[in-house]
């Protein structure tokens, strides 16, 4: 039967503002981090990382934020989003606290993961509320707003760390989150209403334990292999032994009766495939962002603003198409928009395969642009496709596991292309610092940041190490971006396999209870 009374609360715009606020901080952080890699690296001005201890000051909160999401938005379904979200945001702002305050790199690490059990109990209950208080014709707009200011916040994110880190010390990237998360609070204590699935699930304890298990175990084994080679057998035991953690997971939720994640759930095609098509875009767009911050800050030589600067047309893109998405699946369809977005994301890594030293501003501007336009048109049909195909009481579900994909996709987007990176990096450098000592040539092997740190104490011969240096890292990071291109080829001939049609995808703004039945069918 035709709707023909707006269901939405009358706040729900006003509702949204606030939610897109809470996500805002929780997506910046990551992306302000990014700026932040160089200085993090320098010993005088920083805590004299590596770019193994950098990998993990950004996965350690990717990890937990991704494995503990599937409980987390059990939990605000079962005792009520409205707390669950003024929880996350209390612990994102202390835990934001003591990374900036962190006086080694483990400290960071710690504190990093703390961050991400904050941000874990935010993401998955704002897509939540926005399903509940927004009526399905709405529903399409409104995650149309939210994924622009996922978007926002990713390009945004490298200006404001830039200027930040031009006036202040490193940690103040993260003690802006503070002034942030307390205004969060207020405003979802006054606006947002309490909501909770009223025939919630039992917690599955043991799920989570092997979620994250596997996931550490994975990353870690691909982390070591791009520093120690994947031969070794310290990673070859948690590579492949998260592997294994992690399918035992998918068999144990696959069996039990309160799964943390509804395995079942991927035999629906309006489902699995949309997923599939986030998850491809962050793993591939995640690690570009990683390597090119080192790119544009080392072998280009801009500072941190210069380098956030550049990632505008970025957040430009976002802000313009990504609203626009939701009458463009209208009018084409999810499958149609979905991988022209892929299409897009896909030539800009291609784009980065022929950037080199001299490239010029306008290419990477350009660049940039196309890669921000082709997530636009990604994430926002791919969003309502998932959350379409659960009824509202199941909102959590949807929105942990589509936030939980791109996590993981970008913890091993960065992971596996850094690992890559390493490697090529390594192979290409190792002749010019053969004649090096021990510890320094380690060093200047490991990165480009330690060849530049190595470069910075040997005077004139520096030069040659510093132009050797660059000429390895670009050969890697070329190798990295055209192996990002090739996975999102995958993302595309899903897209265009499984994701609905022009019909389905104008059926998605009804009310799916039918979802129900099409599962229990599939299972």
């Amino acid at each position: 039967m035709e709707q023909t009374s707006n269901t939405g609360h009358p706040r729900r715009w006003a509702i949204l503002a606030v939610l897109v606020v809470s996500l805002l901080v929780v997506v910046l952080d990551n992306t302000v981090l990014n700026v932040a890699l160089r200085t993090l690296a320098d010993p005088v001005h920083g805590l004299g990382t590596t770019q193994s201890e950098l990998e993990w000051a950004i996965n350690s909160y990717t990890l937990v934020f991704a494995g503990l999401l599937f409980s987390f938005g059990v939990l605000g379904d079962r005792f009520g989003r409205k707390r669950f979200l003024m929880i996350g945001l209390a612990l994102f702002g202390l835990a934001s606290l003591l990374s900036a305050y962190a006086q080694n790199p483990g400290q960071l690490i710690g504190a990093r993961a703390l961050m991400g059990l904050g941000g874990a109990a935010i993401m998955p209950v704002t897509l939540s509320i926005i399903s509940n208080v927004f009526d399905p014709r709405e529903r399409g707009k409104a995650i149309g707003v939210w994924s622009g200011a996922v978007g926002l916040a990713i390009a945004i994110g490298p200006i404001l760390g830039g200027a930040l880190l031009e006036h202040f010390w490193w940690g103040s990237v993260f003690l802006i989150n503070v002034p942030v998360v307390i205004v969060g609070l207020v405003a979802v204590a006054i606006l947002v209403p309490e909501s909770r699935n009223p025939r919630p699930g039992r917690i599955d304890i043991v799920g989570v334990l092997l979620s994250v298990v596997g996931l550490v175990g994975l990353v870690y084994g691909i982390i070591k292999g791009g520093e120690d080679g994947f031969g070794n057998t310290e990673v070859l035991l948690t590579g492949g032994g998260g592997l294994v953690v992690l399918a035992a997971f998918v068999w144990y939720e696959s069996r039990i009766s309160f799964p943390s994640l509804d395995v079942r759930l991927f035999k629906l095609p309006r489902f699995s495939a949309p997923i599939a098509a986030i998850g491809l875009t962050f793993f591939a767009s995640m690690g570009v962002f990683f390597f090119s911050s080192f790119y544009l800050q080392l072998v280009r030589d801009y500072s941190p603003l210069q380098t956030g600067l550049l990632f505008l047309p970025f957040a430009i893109a976002q802000l313009i198409f990504a609203p626009r998405s939701h009458a463009m699946v209208q009018r084409f369809g999810a499958k149609a928009v979905t991988a022209t977005g892929l299409s897009l994301v896909t030539l800009s890594l291609i784009g980065f395969v022929f950037v080199d030293a001299k490239t010029s501003v306008w290419f990477l501007l350009l660049d940039f642009f196309v890669q921000g336009v082709g997530m636009a048109n990604i994430m926002a049909p791919a969003t309502e496709s998932i959350m379409s195909a659960l009824p509202r009481e199941k909102a959590g579900v949807g929105s942990a596991v589509s936030n939980t994909i791109r996590q993981v996709a970008s913890a091993l987007g960065i992971a596996i292309l850094g690992s890559i990176l390493a490697a090529v990096y390594r192979g290409q450098i190792e002749p010019t610092t053969t004649a090096l000592p021990g510890p320094i040539q380690e060093v200047a092997n490991e990165s480009i940041s330690g060849a530049y740190g190595v470069a910075s104490r040997a005077g004139q011969a520096g030069g040659g190490l510093i132009s050797a240096a660059n000429d390895a890292f670009m050969t890697a990071m070329h190798w990295a971006a055209g192996a990002g291109a090739v996975i999102l080829g995958l993302g595309i001939l899903a897209a265009l396999i499984w994701m609905p049609g022009r019909r389905a995808g104008a059926d998605h703004v009804q009310p799916v209870e039918a979802a129900a039945e099409e599962l229990a069918t599939a299972g």
